[in-house]
């Protein structure tokens, strides 16, 4: 075999191994993952059967109203502060402004999830995810806490800041390749971001809260291992409020 042929099939291997979310040993597959991905379907099928009930038209499959996002789980700061409704700082994550906007947010999670879900293991992927979507939320609250917010792609972007900050500490020439697909994908969503004018203090906001816990959450070796039974309780507590979120939000429209 050549070497040039050598080098095509290790750069083949590499990109097989990027897409598809390479597990470690021991990793299952991405449920939780998976779990995100069918509950922001849900959600989106029963705020589009919704609008269609309350006479809004075919319409609230590509553009629904305002009200009815935010009836739906869309975050809205002054309804948190003065109502006490804390749920929709999480909630907003599962709910989306249409079908583009939910069918691109979830091609994003279905490509880059995986790989981050088997990379650090359930506990910490449902910690980071609810991480990242309060903090995107949070830096909305100080860049506009009167506009109405929806959508995955602050935890998205979080996702990704984590995964270029831990890849880069990382070393090595997959985790170098790994942390670059995911620098590609935060361009990529930053400018359709842009095109469709999205939140982007959301999309800081996440970054920098994935980005934060990329830089310190151990690596490798005995640290690991010690700080398992944290991420553990971390993860349970996550996943608890989520749900609890997502109750407390279909609790609200009876």
């Amino acid at each position: 075999m050549s070497s040039w042929e050598w080098k095509k099939r290790k750069w083949e291997r590499n990109a097989r191994e990027m897409i598809r979310g390479l597990r470690y040993p021991g990793q299952g597959p991405p449920i939780v993952t998976r779990t995100i991905i069918f509950l922001n379907l849900v959600f989106f099928s029963i705020m589009v059967l919704k609008g269609m009930a309350a006479g809004l038209g075919p319409g609230t499959l590509l553009r629904p109203d305002t009200m009815l996002l935010i009836h739906s789980g869309g975050q809205f700061w002054p309804l948190v502060i003065q109502e006490g409704q804390w749920w929709r700082c999480f909630t907003y994550a599962f709910t989306h402004g249409g079908l583009i906007h939910l069918g691109f947010n979830m091609v994003v999670l279905y490509t880059i999830g995986p790989l981050v879900e088997g990379e650090i293991g359930a506990p910490r992927y449902v910690f980071l995810y609810a991480l990242t979507a309060l903090t995107g939320t949070l830096a909305g609250l100080f860049w506009h806490p009167g506009t109405p917010v929806v959508g995955a792609s602050g935890a998205l972007f979080g996702l990704i800041g984590f995964a270029a900050a831990y890849y880069h500490r990382m070393g090595g020439t997959i985790a170098v390749q790994r942390r670059n697909f995911m620098l590609q994908w935060a361009a990529f969503a930053f400018i359709f971001g842009l095109l469709i004018g999205a939140d982007n203090a959301g999309h800081l906001g996440g970054a920098a809260g994935g980005l934060i816990l990329g830089l310190v959450l151990p690596i490798r070796g005995t640290l690991v291992r010690r700080t398992d039974p944290v991420f553990h309780v971390l993860g349970a507590a996550s996943a608890a409020i989520l749900v609890l979120s997502l109750l407390m939000l279909v609790f609200s429209w009876f």
